[in-house]
């Protein structure tokens, strides 16, 4: 079965537009998320590649950090955990990243209890000065996910993060322009 949704967010200042596409198909979960950012592309890129503080400011990532870094290649440790009243599952993942910086980060899981993840952030500087951000990304979990619910909760969870995220990168740049954040 084909299930999808497309979600438009709360868009904070500093973002034009923060869209969220997510479908399923039996185990298989697959994101689409995008926002343009009024924002320094240096900042964007700065703070998607900073892996040691991203639990810092993405909701239910309970810890993020380099394990080793060879030029543009970095094998990451995430812990976090998924739920939704009743149902929390901890979730954990080792990813193997390459970047190619101020464009792009590919990362795919080469441990932990999902069975599959592959990750796509890009970056793209567009003429009005905004940047674009993207994440495309798919997910197969190694655990027992409750049938319907289950999927929307995982669903709602990668929402909720890219959200944060683009929080974070207009909060940060903000601060880099001096100018006043809103409480």
């Amino acid at each position: 079965m084909l299930a999808g949704a497309l979600l438009t967010l709360h868009v904070p200042a500093g973002a034009q537009e923060v869209l969220i596409e997510t479908t399923g198909n039996g185990e298989l979960l697959t994101v689409t998320a995008s926002a343009e950012l009024q924002v320094d592309a240096g900042t964007a890129w700065a703070t998607i590649s900073d892996y040691d503080h991203l639990a810092d400011f993405i909701p239910d990532m309970l810890s993020s950090r380099v394990i080793r870094r060879e030029g543009d290649r970095v094998l990451i440790e995430q812990t976090g955990r998924i739920g939704f009243l009743v149902f929390q599952q901890p979730v954990q993942v080792r990813l193997e990243v390459h970047e190619s910086p101020q464009r792009r980060i590919e990362a795919h899981a080469v441990g932990g209890n999902l069975k599959e993840m592959e990750g796509r952030y890009a970056l793209e500087s567009l003429p009005s000065g905004a940047v674009r951000l993207t994440y495309t990304g798919h997910l197969v979990p190694g655990f027992a996910v409750p049938p319907v619910f289950g999927a929307l909760v995982v669903r709602n969870q990668l929402s909720k993060q890219f959200s944060a995220l683009v929080r974070e990168i207009v909060r940060r740049d903000l601060t880099a322009r001096g100018a006043p954040q809103a409480p």
